[in-house]
């Protein structure tokens, strides 16, 4: 089997890593401009830093028994935000391809038969993260977000996986670009502390929108950006099978708090894991489970010690 047929295929759900950009800016020092974490790859300190972070995450799932998704630092290298990082359409590719070059050095590094490595193309949205700031109508995302897609894909990454996606229409935009590049993808979607989408969408609605819109083509749905407590009620449904993957985050706050927030909190790492047992029980097609804002190896760590323990 090939690396994603060994994902769809695993009894436990495999590790990816946590909260990069919060980590990387609260723990290591080191600033982002606009939250752009593929800035890190232009500095040694920088790619020692990214180095250690998969690292540790790595060896979680080795020590689980699990493969690992290997996340690509390109959640802002796409055309929404190329002006405002500096990046005509040449650099988005180049970094792009930067980003996976880094990424198979890591996989060839650490990979073994027994701990397959999934490099994932991550993509974010054109907008802000938190909120629908700009609606993208389905074609318009589809164009803005091909550039990037095409990039990762010739680059050598697996799939690609859109994050914290706001709105149903770029997700579609997103997946459509997927198929015509001929690449497997997955579409995450953050929600308010309500479990539903910035756009006011609930969860199960979105998912089966896009869900009909693409052909059911996504390899499976996660949701990432929100505490566990925020969505844990909008997982069941007409979609809860289809839902494979969850990177919360740490803290209990709202996108809204945590856009104005000057310290990081990272809540309790204990009851993350917790928290993670209690959706996978909720979840049986679960396949990805990692982090995101104010997360880190500590909180991982405490979910794979319950789901790999017990699955």
């Amino acid at each position: 089997m090939n690396r994603i047929d060994r994902l769809m295929a695993a009894t436990k759900p495999w590790p990816t890593d946590a909260g990069l950009e919060t980590s990387m800016i609260f723990h290591e020092g080191f600033e982002l401009p606009d939250f752009a974490a593929f800035v890190l790859l232009e500095d040694p300190k920088g790619r020692d830093a990214l180095e250690r972070w998969f690292d540790g995450f790595v060896m979680l799932a080795r020590a689980g028994g699990t493969g690992f998704v290997l996340d690509t630092a390109t959640w802002r290298a796409n055309m929404g935000w190329a002006d405002a990082l500096g990046l005509d359409e040449a650099g988005i590719r180049q970094v792009n391809a930067e980003a996976v070059t880094f990424a198979r050095a890591l996989r060839d590094r650490h990979e073994t038969a027994s701990l397959p490595i999934l490099i994932n193309g991550v993509i974010g949205p054109l907008g802000d993260g938190y909120r629908v700031d700009v609606a993208r109508a389905v074609e318009e995302a589809e164009r803005l977000h091909t550039l990037q897609i095409r990039a990762l894909a010739e680059a050598g990454a697996d799939l690609v996986s859109a994050v914290t996606m706001t709105h149903a229409e770029e997700a579609i935009g997103v997946a459509r670009a997927a198929q015509a590049a001929g690449i497997p993808y997955i579409l995450s979607f953050t929600v308010e502390t309500d479990g539903n989408l910035p756009s006011g969408q609930g969860l199960q609605e979105a998912l089966a929108e896009v869900d009909a819109a693409t052909g059911g083509s996504a390899l499976f749905y996660m949701v990432n950006c929100a505490h566990p407590t925020h969505f844990s009620h909008r997982l069941s449904g007409p979609m809860q099978g289809r839902i494979g993957g969850i990177r919360a985050n740490a803290s209990r706050l709202s996108h809204a708090e945590l856009d104005v927030a000057t310290e990081l909190d990272d809540g309790n790492p204990a009851e993350f894991g917790t928290e993670y047992a209690m959706l996978r029980a909720l979840l049986p097609g679960l396949r990805i489970i990692g982090g995101c804002c104010g997360s880190d190896h500590r909180h991982v760590a405490a979910a794979c010690a319950h789901l790999h323990q017990t699955h």
